[in-house]
């Protein structure tokens, strides 16, 4: 059966792989992003039949609401929502603005609730369908110069297993993905923002676009294979609740995970300690 797949940021990266690889297997897909422009030209040679351009900025409920409506109207359905708008904020805790912390939230959490929202009710009528809400490695691990995006992907890891319980009697089965490292726009200036405070006392130890922004352009992870990864998983009967991808992915986060284990051994009788 033809699927009908949602995917927000479809304007770059990883959201243009993951469409153009649900296209290449006979899927039909809506893809949305704040440039539609963008969308038009990226995917010229695919006919009209096969794919719907919508324009979304996923921190307007009302567009979220809207888009979802109009993605129904043109192909009846939606059986696969990838939840993949999103950007990085580096930068020390101390760095964050205000503003720039509630943006951070606004798009890469409260966005996609807003996305989910508008698609469940879709997905609840079907009694089907397959969610895919973008994490990162730095949702498993947080990541030092990445402190407000780390917390904005732990937050989503919260919201996306809480969710795959509340709907797996329905029929629908959600994952997170955590990519590592893949050569996307994701750490250079036209995605990435950086934190606008100066704070003399962290100079000596650099700053988050000296250590971060000179892999721009170098990770060693293919898009394009992340998105078959992603094909693949929607294939499955039963979908992981969460997926790391890429090669660095286990080595990066297991370390962490490990040491948590080895940690709550260590302080059992602490934490055992407060009964009446």
């Amino acid at each position: 059966m033809t699927r009908i797949w949602f995917v927000t940021g479809a304007t770059r990266g990883m959201g243009t792989a993951i469409v153009k690889a649900a296209l290449d297997q006979g899927d039909k897909v809506v893809a949305t992003g704040r440039n539609i422009a963008r969308l038009r030209k990226l995917f010229a040679n695919v006919p009209t039949d096969l794919i719907e351009f919508l324009e979304l900025d996923v921190t307007s409920e009302p567009q979220a609401q809207s888009a979802v409506s109009e993605a129904v109207k043109c192909f009846g359905r939606i059986d696969v929502l990838v939840n993949n708008a999103g950007y990085c904020l580096l930068g020390r805790f101390e760095e964050a603005t205000a503003q720039q912390i509630e943006a951070q939230f606004a798009t890469n959490l409260f966005g996609m609730a807003n996305v989910l929202r508008a698609v469940l009710p879709v997905m609840r009528r079907q009694a089907s369908g397959r969610i895919f809400n973008t994490s990162s490695i730095a949702g498993v691990k947080a990541v030092a110069n990445a402190t407000f995006y780390s917390a904005s992907k732990y937050a989503v890891e919260g919201m996306t297993l809480a969710l795959a319980d509340e709907v797996a009697p329905l029929g629908i089965q959600v994952t997170a993905i955590e990519p590592g490292f893949f050569r996307t726009e994701f750490l250079s200036d036209r995605s990435a923002k950086y934190g606008q405070s100066h704070i003399d006392d962290y100079v000596p130890y650099g700053n988050a676009r000296a250590l971060l922004a000179t892999a721009d352009g170098q990770q060693q992870g293919d898009p394009a294979k992340l998105a078959k990864v992603i094909v693949q998983v929607a294939n499955l009967d039963k979908q992981p609740r969460q997926l790391l991808i890429g090669n660095d992915a286990i080595d990066f986060v297991m370390p962490s995970l490990e040491k948590r284990i080895v940690e709550t051994h260590e302080f059992a009788s602490l934490t055992q300690s407060t009964d009446f």
